[in-house]
């Protein structure tokens, strides 16, 4: 890998980090717990699971220079790969059918955060 796109592989990994922190923040600052971070299972990679109320929300953070390109990068195979990763945590842990969402965090170049709930539908 040449020093420049390592460079810039290493900067996008850490405004990544910084979104998620930020977006992780804003959950908790309105009652939700941490479950878990970049949770890894055989179909993908969770951002943020977290406990609202009694849905398990499953959280992906998109950071773009701005919201409307965050949101262009979420793509319906991601969404789906997520929502099989979602079962497999479920799975796992032995919580049989709880409430599921699936949210979306769109964070801009300034750390604003567009909070798009249930962003996959209902499932």
């Amino acid at each position: 890998m040449s020093g420049a796109r390592h460079h810039r592989g290493r900067t996008a990994a850490t405004a990544g980090r910084l979104a998620e922190e930020n977006v992780l923040r804003l959950y908790l600052g309105n009652g939700a717990e941490l479950l878990a971070e970049r949770w890894r299972g055989r179909a993908g990679e969770i951002d943020l699971i977290l406990r609202d109320g009694d849905d398990i929300v499953f959280v992906e953070v998109k950071a773009a220079a701005t919201h409307a390109l965050a949101a262009e990068r979420l793509q319906p195979a991601q969404m789906r790969r997520i929502m099989q990763a979602a079962c497999e945590y479920c799975e796992a842990r032995g919580l049989g059918q709880v409430p599921m969402r699936f949210d979306a965090a769109l964070v801009d170049a300034t750390a604003r955060v567009d909070l798009l709930k249930n962003a996959f539908g209902e499932f």
